[in-house]
């Protein structure tokens, strides 16, 4: 701390004011933020690698000369032993996902946006941060290779797997293992792999944009891996549809910076990725948890065996002996308890290879309406105040459906929801913690879906959804921004939104 204070004092040319150690994260660095008189900040950092700061100091030079946004950094010790670097606030953007992930993965609007503006920014950092980079200067290797996927591998084998207590064939298990790390090396990339993209490690500065922090440990590898560290975390339970949204925003952002496979070929690599880098996680949740006795770990192991049983049984792996040993790892009456019950999605909504009705030889032809085989269908969902009368239905049919949501609770009644809205992280939680709001929409969802197919089937080209509360506020917009998302995500069609009280319109496509 001594010597930290006086490269402070070297760069600064001042005392500190104050002195606040920074919450551990998983590695043995050590972070302060020091505050001067008029209260600027910056963040001083104790590292206890020579090789692990020098690669920092390098990385982050390199990009700042990139443009990228990384934290400026400040001032080196002789040694390289301390630093000072930018302070970039105390909003991470795990900090920030707090209530969705604490729900069980229902992130609202403004929560998925800053995923999505994280997951976007990626390859700024991965494909434009490996221009002319030296990768002589990573630490503690300069590319994914064999060596350090069978190092992981094994990391998982005599952390996790041996500690479980599962029998296995270890010949048998090897040979699968370097099946795997040949088909996870054998494309060769120029990219900057950032091995730790989580989101711990992304800071949200004023406007929600997302600076990238520890990233020390990168080297020269595919960029599939962040996607699947990012995405796959064992804590946050991102649902398949955020999953899916977030993989496809990417994707489309991939394309402003490289060349990119078919999105076929990308996916098929991804799932790879997925299922190494959760073999990873749960190595080192074993470690972590069994052997350094963190119970934190051990109480994660749970997610991550969900999200093992989701890729396994998702994807067609040609590693017989590994998948048997993964499910068997699953099935563990330890980990079956923790299995959540999921609705089966489809990625869109395929109309049957029968007959819609079933015809009786005495029912004679059927004769059609003039909607029939206009689609595709699109939906309209309202939000409104019955004060201010329902919304008018503008294409002509006539029908649909209006809700009244007057009879679940009114977070309006309550000081703090006032100046807030159905689409606010605190009403939301009031709304869902309260539970009436859920049961209702179980109901429209049910109609919902099986008005939606048959005009689908039938070719018809538009319905109407509108829910209405007493201000238009807060039952009726959640309910209309759930059942619209619902309906997009389900069915993969155009919804339209419009809360008309509060001034905001939305399309899903």
């Amino acid at each position: 701390m001594k010597e930290l204070i006086q490269l402070y004092r070297k760069w600064s040319g001042k005392e500190p004011k104050d002195i606040e150690r920074i919450a551990d994260s998983g590695s043995n660095r050590e972070y302060f933020r020091i505050t001067n008189d008029e209260n600027n900040s910056v963040i001083g950092v104790i590292g206890t690698s020579f090789d692990e700061n020098k690669a920092f100091v390098y990385l982050s030079k390199h990009f700042e000369k990139r443009k990228l946004p990384v934290p400026h950094l400040l001032a080196v010790s002789d040694d390289s032993m301390r630093y000072l670097q930018e302070d970039l606030g105390k909003q991470s953007l795990f900090q920030a996902l707090k209530g969705g992930r604490e729900s069980g993965g229902r992130y609202n609007v403004k929560e998925r946006e800053m995923l999505i503006r994280t997951i976007r920014e990626l390859p700024n950092v991965q494909i434009r941060g490996a221009r002319g980079l030296d990768w002589s200067n990573c630490y503690p290797q300069p590319e994914f290779d064999e060596e350090g996927v069978m190092f992981d591998l094994n990391y998982f084998k005599y952390c996790f797997l041996k500690p479980s207590n599962i029998d296995f064939h270890e010949l048998k298990l090897e040979a699968n293992f370097r099946m795997l790390t040949k088909d996870l090396t054998e494309e060769k990339f120029d990219s900057f792999l950032y091995r730790d993209f989580q989101a711990r490690n992304v800071m949200l500065d004023a406007n929600n944009n997302p600076k990238f922090i520890d990233y020390q440990g990168g080297r020269c590898g595919p960029y599939y891996y962040d996607v699947a560290s990012f995405l796959w975390q064992a804590s946050a339970h991102y649902p398949s549809d955020l999953r899916t949204k977030l993989i496809e925003e990417y994707y489309n952002s991939l394309k402003n910076y490289t060349e990119v496979p078919s999105i076929r070929h990308f996916n098929e690599r991804l799932s790879l990725f997925v299922l190494f880098r959760t073999m990873q996680v749960l190595g080192a949740y074993g470690y972590r948890g069994h052997f350094e006795r963190k119970q934190h770990f051990l109480q994660s192991i749970p997610s991550a065996i969900e999200n093992l049983r989701n890729i396994i049984s998702e994807s067609d792996f040609p590693y017989p002996y590994l998948v048997e040993t993964l499910q068997h790892i699953c099935d563990l009456p330890i980990y079956k308890t923790a299995e959540k019950k999921t609705a089966e999605r489809s990625d869109g909504y395929k109309t049957t290879d029968h007959n819609v009705y079933k015809a009786h030889p005495s029912d004679g032809p059927a004769t059609f309406s003039k909607y029939d085989n206009r689609g595709p269908l699109v939906v309209r969902v309202y939000s409104f105040s019955y004060h201010k009368g329902i919304p008018e239905d503008s294409s002509g049919n006539g029908g649909g459906y209006v809700f009244d949501c007057r009879s679940t609770h009114n977070p309006g009644r309550y000081e703090p929801y006032k100046k807030l809205t159905g689409l606010d992280e605190p009403v939301i939680r009031f709304l869902e913690d309260d539970g009436e709001i859920l049961a209702f929409l179980n109901h429209v969802y049910a109609l919902a879906d099986n008005h939606v197919e048959r005009y689908m089937q039938r070719g018809f080209n538009s319905l109407m959804f509108s829910f209405g509360c007493t201000g238009g506020q807060h039952r009726s917009v959640y309910s209309a921004q759930h059942l619209a998302e619902h309906i997009h995500d389900k069915y993969g069609i155009e919804v339209h939104i419009c809360h008309r009280e509060q001034g905001i319109s939305q399309k899903l496509i």
